[in-house]
């Protein structure tokens, strides 16, 4: 038979045992970690700003990295480590975390679609896909499955089939895919933007493009004149992200993303915030 007072002892030792590793736990200082995000090129300057301003700590910040989101979210099906991943679209992270119901997706910015294009075209929003259509007005799109504005585009082209009949098949066979695909689309321009050498190498006379990268391009090459889509064809872009590792900073940061600070960040951005207290605008 165990004596009790064995028992009692050994009671009383798992106790201090227990205060002691508590107390161990709160005198040890914070662990430094360090962050390493990956975010579709889209999102580039609203993340770099972000970084700079959350609560990092004492923790080390990589060199953030950004791309194409469906040729990222590829490379950490490779292995690459990344704590937080942000694209521009909600596929991309709900691949990543299929399979895993410790991570889920969480939606932070919208954006819109814009049609960028050379003055002498006259571009409208009533003219819009009589111009697509004409035979003489080349088309350039990012790449479909390897980045979502590709998508987004091809989507737009599936709208007009709507409006007009063997739309869609004439547009997807006018598309030319000069951006987007990683190593298969290089710049056309070198130390060009991708799309500022799409216009500057004239491969192209009208591309569609998120609205938010609109003022960045036009900076670069001002001759380009741009409009929003009309509704019938619209699509509204979402921007998705999902934490990979969840570490504190990693927490941290997108705490911070979503907070008051950093939904106004967003918005300066030239995207649409989700966790917003304003209303949206038409």
């Amino acid at each position: 038979m165990p004596n009790r007072n064995d028992d009692q002892t050994a009671r009383i030792w798992a106790r201090i045992a227990s205060l002691t590793v508590a107390a161990m736990i709160v005198a040890t200082p914070v662990r430094a970690d360090t962050f390493k995000l990956m975010a579709a090129g889209s999102l580039r300057a609203a993340m770099i700003d972000l970084l700079q301003h959350f609560p990092r700590q004492s923790d080390t910040v990589d060199t953030p990295e950004f791309g194409s989101s469906g040729l990222l979210r590829q490379k950490i099906e490779s292995g690459a480590a990344v704590d937080v991943f942000a694209s521009a679209d909600v596929e991309q992270p709900r691949k990543l975390a299929a399979g895993h119901p410790e991570r889920s997706v969480i939606l932070f910015a919208r954006n819109s679609l814009c049609a960028l294009s050379r003055p002498n075209l006259g571009l409208d929003q009533a003219n819009f896909l009589d111009k697509l259509l004409d035979p003489a007005v080349r088309i350039a799109t990012s790449t479909p499955g390897s980045d979502p504005l590709g998508t987004y585009s091809f989507e737009v082209f599936a709208r007009a089939e709507t409006l007009k009949a063997g739309a869609r098949a004439t547009l997807e066979a006018k598309a030319k895919k000069l951006v987007g695909g990683g190593e298969k689309t290089p710049p056309l321009v070198q130390g060009k933007g991708a799309i500022e050498g799409i216009f500057l190498s004239d491969a192209a006379d009208l591309m569609l493009i998120y609205c938010s990268a609109i003022p960045a391009i036009q900076k670069e090459v001002p001759t380009l004149t741009s409009i929003k889509l009309p509704p019938a064809m619209a699509v509204e872009p979402v921007d998705g992200l999902i934490i990979l590792d969840s570490k504190p900073v990693a927490l941290r940061f997108v705490t911070f993303l979503m907070s008051e600070e950093g939904q106004a960040i967003v918005r300066s951005h030239g995207l649409e915030p989700i966790a917003s207290v304003e209303p949206r605008r038409p």
